[in-house]
């Protein structure tokens, strides 16, 4: 079986170099909007491909019975989902993953901006039973 854990590597170095530069200079206390129009710009400012609010599809045995959308799709690979609360929940995560297993996508990061230590969690979607 092949390890996924540095699976895009590089692409999540930058998002969370970026997701650094954002709180450095803005701080906590902004709403998540404001945090992910600032991490859209630093990572097209690094010359990756990012795309706020990407619409994902949910199916259910073959039928689409819903829609999301994710905060910022960088490269086609990586999906980041960003938070501006106190502190994170395993909710957040599992979020994260059924985004990834709805997607197909297979790395994403989890960012809360309303913490002054960001939090960053990264998740590999696993082959579910």
């Amino acid at each position: 079986m092949q390890d996924k854990s540095q699976l895009h590597i590089e692409i999540t170095e930058a998002v969370i170099g970026g997701a650094f530069e954002v709180i450095k200079e803005l701080g906590t206390g902004f709403l998540e909007s404001v945090y992910e129009k600032a991490l859209l710009l630093a990572l097209r400012q690094k010359g990756l491909a990012a795309v706020a609010q990407y619409p994902l599809k949910v199916s259910f045995r073959g039928e689409n019975v819903g829609e999301f959308f994710a905060d910022i799709l960088v490269e086609q690979k990586v999906l980041v989902e960003l938070k501006a609360i106190k502190m994170l929940v395993p909710e957040h995560q599992a979020q994260l993953i059924n985004y990834l297993h709805a997607s197909g996508i297979e790395v994403g990061l989890l960012i809360n901006f309303g913490n002054p230590k960001l939090e960053i969690k990264r998740c590999i979607k696993t082959k579910t039973v």
